[in-house]
């Protein structure tokens, strides 16, 4: 969850769109045929099916969510919080626009899908997913759930991710035992899963950096060849193993997936023996947007 230090207008614009998009996606393909989004959307949206006509989904969102991101105000701070509290209204204000004053009828079906579940499921799952992703890439969120996460997990010895998902593990089993059948809650979960995934993808991209750590005793031939292979730079540690007391160098080096095997050929030609490990690199920051040298 990034939080953001100072205004931006360019912020406040996409949590705009953030906040339209989630909706879009709730009330085109999960409200009309009664599935269920994750988190406190979710529960809003279970809470407005049990409830009278007059309390809608976006009178839920806001009383759910926003004594949530306040009690959430001196960890996350001030300017997260209201980011947070109005991508929020943005997403309940055009809630009640497109179920209540847009001419779109979505009692029954939606207007898309009609009342094809999987796709429902699907297709409301990735359209959520990309609202919740820009909010949370642009400095808000869009649901509660995620700031108590933040602030319980460390307490509960979880992480982030698991607190939410237990969250909703537990909603979709009452979501169950309320309306005496599996087969929503189930679609639902189908619905999680292709929003986080999404949620993935736009808060830390499609094709993520890599990252290469090499261990070796020939650092100068590598980090040369690298650097004039790829034209980026090249972190060089000094190092000792740790079984055979020889010094030894560690080379940090970014890469794409695609620079992989050529990589390791470039390494292995050099030095054999050369170790090397590859693991995923979710975000890169630079102030001239060059790899580390």
């Amino acid at each position: 969850m990034k939080h953001p230090k100072n205004f931006r207008v360019v912020n406040l614009l996409m949590l705009t769109v953030a906040g339209i998009v989630n909706a879009f996606g709730i009330t085109i393909f999960l409200t009309p045929v009664k599935l269920y989004d994750s988190g406190i959307s979710g529960t809003s949206m279970l809470l407005e099916q049990i409830t009278p006509p007059y309390l809608s989904l976006s009178f839920f969102l806001l009383l759910l969510n926003i004594p949530l991101f306040l009690f959430g105000l001196k960890k996350l701070g001030r300017l997260f919080t209201a980011y947070a509290i109005y991508t929020v209204a943005v997403y309940s204000l055009f809630a009640w626009l497109i179920t209540d004053v847009f001419p779109i009828d979505v009692s029954i079906a939606s207007p898309l899908a009609g009342t094809d579940l999987l796709l429902c499921a699907l297709f409301g799952g990735v359209i959520s997913g990309i609202g919740s992703g820009l909010a949370i890439r642009f400095g808000g969120a869009m649901d509660g759930i995620e700031v108590m996460a933040v602030i319980f997990s460390k307490r509960l010895g979880i992480t982030v991710g698991t607190f939410v998902m237990i969250y909703n593990i537990l909603l979709y089993i009452i979501c169950g035992f309320v309306l005496k059948s599996w087969i929503l809650p189930l679609y639902s979960i189908v619905t999680y899963a292709a929003a986080l995934k999404t949620v993935d993808f736009i808060v830390e991209g499609i094709d993520r950096s890599k990252c290469a750590i090499i261990i070796t005793e020939h650092p100068d031939e590598i980090c040369k060849a690298l650097s004039e292979t790829f034209e980026s730079g090249v972190t060089h540690l000094s190092a000792k193993g740790g079984y055979s007391n020889r010094d030894k160098s560690m080379i940090y080096f970014i890469i794409n997936r695609y620079q992989i095997i050529r990589m390791k050929d470039i390494v292995h030609n050099i030095d054999p023996l050369a170790y090397i490990t590859i693991s995923e690199v979710a975000d890169i920051f630079s102030s001239n947007n060059n790899h580390p040298s």
